[in-house]
């Protein structure tokens, strides 16, 4: 592991460490995006699919393990780097100049400006989401099919409400993060910046509004 102690060590290492952990976790939100919407398919198949997915016994472990560690390198470097700027900057400024854009001004509350802010948001969505599906520690564990939790979870009004929330921060955070993935692991070029930026917020409005109808199941479905 000492290679990946020193790539953290370097600029260029943590950015690229930053970029690939960013991409892994985008497609982690595909796969599991695909997984709850299985939801509106009913409760035999989405109970199907969860309880096939609790059953991989060893591999789960291993692919938690996997999940585990790229949030923790994506969040250490996050709190890294954003230390890393501030200290380097003399100033704080409303709008700054993008790196990316000669000449293009950025505003302080675009994607690109609060990414500390979203993914802390993200953060404290992920444990409440943890709390709820995976350690069991509120009401949903009463029940013991996957899709009535999932079902008693969400009727509840303030959760369904935070949990759309996170689903627009989540977007938010992705239209700057999946192109910016790519800009660190070298891929940039004036051809195609573009059209990874369109890619880039096609993925995140797809995303925000699958998570945002999978957040109001509850509420739609117990009224």
């Amino acid at each position: 592991m000492s290679w990946l102690t020193a790539a953290l060590r370097s600029s260029v290492g943590k950015k690229f460490v930053m970029g690939g952990t960013g991409l892994f976790l985008c497609l982690f939100l595909v796969i599991h995006l695909a997984g709850n919407l299985l939801l509106f398919a009913g409760a035999d198949i989405y109970n199907e699919y969860a309880h096939k997915l609790h059953s991989m016994g060893a591999l789960l472990v291993i692919s938690e393990v996997i999940l585990f560690a790229a949030f923790a390198a994506h969040i250490y470097l996050a709190f890294v780097t954003t230390k890393e700027n501030r200290e380097a900057r003399a100033r704080e400024y409303a709008m700054k100049q993008s790196k990316k854009e000669p000449g293009q001004i950025i505003s302080a509350v675009s994607a690109e400006n609060t990414m500390f802010i979203s993914g802390a948001i993200i953060l404290a969505y992920l444990l409440l989401h943890l709390s709820d599906f995976k350690f069991e520690l509120t009401g949903g564990g009463t029940e013991e099919q996957p899709y009535d939790k999932a079902k008693l979870l969400l009727s509840e009004l303030w959760r369904a409400i935070a949990y759309a929330a996170a689903a627009l921060i989540v977007g938010y955070h992705v239209s700057h993060g999946f192109s910016s993935a790519f800009q660190s692991l070298g891929v940039n070029h004036p051809k195609y910046n573009g059209w990874i930026k369109c890619v880039s917020i096609l993925f995140a409005v797809l995303v925000a509004a699958g998570f945002l109808v999978v957040s109001l199941f509850g509420v739609l479905f117990t009224r």
